[in-house]
């Protein structure tokens, strides 16, 4: 078949790899415009686009799918099917039927659970034990439309969705593969998906990666976990500073700490939660890069009896100032 890719982030590319190995042939490649990244703000193409023109595939990256020239120029490839992995827009009424086969999604997750732009990170927040990937037909909701092929994959306990992500990548570029190999065959039937089971699962912003330190321990490290690498965990420091968070442990024998009081030692640093403590793993401090919790809590020093997440203006409870306690956010 000849196909239209959609995608953007580098979760795409094994899919894409995968199509250039393939039967069929990847005549263009849709991705999202240019972005502003790091330091220097400097225009960066995504991942996708990268390996595109690398491959000399021609490299589409409108705005928006609701300009007439763009529907038009991409009737104008005459594409059999349009396989789309993590695009990053909505694709309009006016280019849905435009594929003969579709516009072919590959999701991570096993719909109805799920829809939406952060699965992997939800299912890892909500504490499923299984999760999956999903190829589906684009319709004009949200990830509602027929589902035309399913896999499973077990969330390890020590996931990170970074690590989960990888792997859905990869096993769901298999199944892509064997969903196009399947409709030119004309050996699928796409099912409507159930009714019962809908979950959503909507962006995951910054101020949803704030630890909650007043939660239960497990729930405190399945945020942290369900937030890495992107958006990144964070709390406060005691000045309004924040502190980046990378995964923690649960210690269930140390019961004795405040929600969000820290108790630091020669080799590891503690963090009482609703529950049990939670020892730190790598941290970020303010304009530095991630280090261990006991190299950052050496040079801090917090004092006995300081409280994170919780913001005290003017408080110097770091560099051997007097304790803090109070309630932590």
């Amino acid at each position: 078949m000849r196909l239209l890719f959609a995608g953007t982030p580098s979760p795409a590319l094994a899919s894409l790899e995968a199509l250039l190995a393939s039967r069929h042939e990847v005549v263009a490649v849709l991705t999202r415009p240019d972005a502003r990244s790091g330091r220097g703000r400097s225009l960066t193409p995504s991942p996708v686009k990268e390996r595109a023109l690398e491959a000399g595939i021609p490299v589409l990256t409108p705005r928006t799918l609701r300009d007439d020239a763009v529907v038009e120029e991409i009737r104008g490839l005459g594409v059999d099917a349009a396989p789309v992995v993590a695009y990053g827009a909505l694709v309009p009424p006016a280019l849905l039927a435009v594929p003969a086969h579709g516009w072919v999604n590959l999701h991570f997750s096993v719909l109805p659970a799920w829809r939406g732009a952060a699965p992997v990170q939800h299912a890892i927040m909500a504490g499923d034990e299984v999760t999956g990937a999903t190829t589906f037909l684009l319709e004009e909701g949200l990830d509602t439309g027929p589902v035309l092929g399913t896999l499973t994959e077990t969330i390890r306990p020590r996931d990170t969705s970074g690590d989960l992500l990888d792997r859905l990548a990869v096993a769901g570029a298999t199944l892509l593969m064997r969903t196009l190999d399947a409709l030119e065959d004309g050996h699928l039937t796409p099912v409507a998906q159930p009714l019962d089971g809908v979950s959503h699962a909507p962006k995951v912003e910054v101020e949803d990666a704030r630890v909650r330190w007043g939660a239960p321990a497990h729930v405190v490290d399945r945020r942290i976990r369900g937030c890495t690498p992107a958006p990144g965990a964070w709390t406060t420091l005691p000045d309004g500073s924040r502190l980046g968070l990378g995964p923690v442990t649960q210690v269930p024998d140390v019961t004795d700490l405040a929600p969000g009081e820290v108790r630091a030692g020669k080799h590891d640093v503690l963090v009482g939660t609703a529950g049990h403590a939670v020892r730190l793993g790598d941290v970020t401090p303010p304009g530095k890069r991630a280090m261990p919790a006991a190299d950052w809590a050496r040079g801090a020093r917090p004092a006995e009896g300081t409280v994170l997440g919780t913001v005290v203006a003017g408080a110097g409870v770091l560099g051997g100032g007097s304790g803090l306690a109070g309630g932590a956010a």
